[in-house]
């Protein structure tokens, strides 16, 4: 389902004002994608051009009263997409300004599944111990206070938490032919859980096929730094993004940026090469767009660089590296 509709946006110069494209597409559990690969694009934007969709929660909002299970869910974070963005080719880099995010629900949910976390035993970290069972919260959404509501399961304490939403998948199909699932973070974007993918934030992605192919998903309506038992609040999405292609300009990783920072991604494990990617990202930004050597790019970000954990429960860990503009020279034009 797509079709155009074409918006003044307000957006002036002198007298003239800049009417903008809007492409509408609606995703449901019967079009969604779980892997970034290479698939035919559901629907093509140009350059410029704002997208305008809804994504599903992590468990294609199958879970939504007390007495739902895991097990309901199809899949883990249904993608909505492939967007084919006319002019993307590889070596290109793809710009995605992220212009709204609304909860697209009363409720978010949370939960814990055995052998998923940060700190139980897991996979990846087996232990002479019984997995916790699995558990289920319910978040009440209050949107005019715009804050949801945890309840603990085993007393009677409650307490608000201020809502930030903000897409726990985004990126583009992988290169090599390569099909990703859903929930790997990687060069391509993924499952970051980046809180910096909001409302505010450009989020920018290397192109490693013909159209770029953008996916998108996996709605949080909030969470804490490294999504230690290995849920957010979980939410259905409305989303606004304006694609741009920047040509000839190649990158290796994601990178983020708004008004007062630039921001590099780091996902592998460890988490110490996970740092260690991010950071190099960094010092080569720095470099190539603002004219300091490495090395002394490398010596600010030592003095004033900051580092974000994302998450430490996936397949990669998720790392943010950041630098504030005002400690950088002039963008080089």
């Amino acid at each position: 389902m797509r079709f155009r509709i074409t918006l003044v946006m307000g957006i002036f110069m002198g007298s003239t004002a800049f009417a903008q494209t809007v492409v509408k597409y609606q995703a449901t559990i019967d079009n969604v994608k779980y892997v970034y690969a290479s698939a035919a694009p559901v629907a093509r934007l140009k350059a410029g051009e704002i997208l305008d969709t809804n994504t599903l929660d992590c468990f294609g909002n199958a879970i939504q009263k007390p007495g739902d299970t895991l097990s309901m869910s199809k899949g883990d974070n249904p993608l909505t997409g492939p967007f084919y963005i006319e002019g993307a080719e590889p070596g290109d880099t793809l710009a995605v300004k992220i212009l709204d995010l609304k909860v697209d629900s009363n409720q978010g949910v949370g939960a814990f599944a055995p052998g998923f976390g940060a700190i139980n035993p897991t996979n990846y970290t087996p232990m002479l111990m019984s997995p916790w069972p699995e558990k289920i919260w319910f978040y009440p959404i209050d949107h005019a206070t715009n804050t949801a509501t945890f309840q603990a399961l085993d007393s009677k304490f409650s307490t608000r938490i201020p809502l930030h939403p903000f897409f726990g998948c985004i990126g583009v199909a992988p290169a090599n032919g390569e099909a990703r699932s859903s929930i790997v973070p990687a060069e391509f974007g993924g499952n970051m859980d980046s809180p910096e993918a909001s409302v505010g934030n450009t989020v920018y992605f290397p192109v490693n096929v013909a159209g770029a192919l953008l996916y998108m998903g996996d709605g949080h309506a909030a969470m804490g730094d490294g999504e230690i038992a290995g849920t957010a609040i979980e939410v259905p999405l409305h989303a606004r993004v304006q694609v741009d292609v920047i040509k000839g300009q190649k990158i290796n990783w994601p990178r983020f940026e708004n008004d007062d920072a630039i921001m590099t991604v780091g996902a592998y494990r460890p988490l110490d090469d996970c740092l260690r990617i991010a950071f190099t990202e960094l010092v080569s930004w720095i470099h190539q767009d603002y004219g300091l050597s490495e090395l002394d790019a490398y010596e600010l970000l030592s003095e004033v660089g900051k580092i974000h954990l994302n998450e430490m429960v996936d397949p990669n860990y998720v790392i943010v590296a950041s630098i504030e503009k005002k400690y950088l020279p002039a963008r080089k034009k």
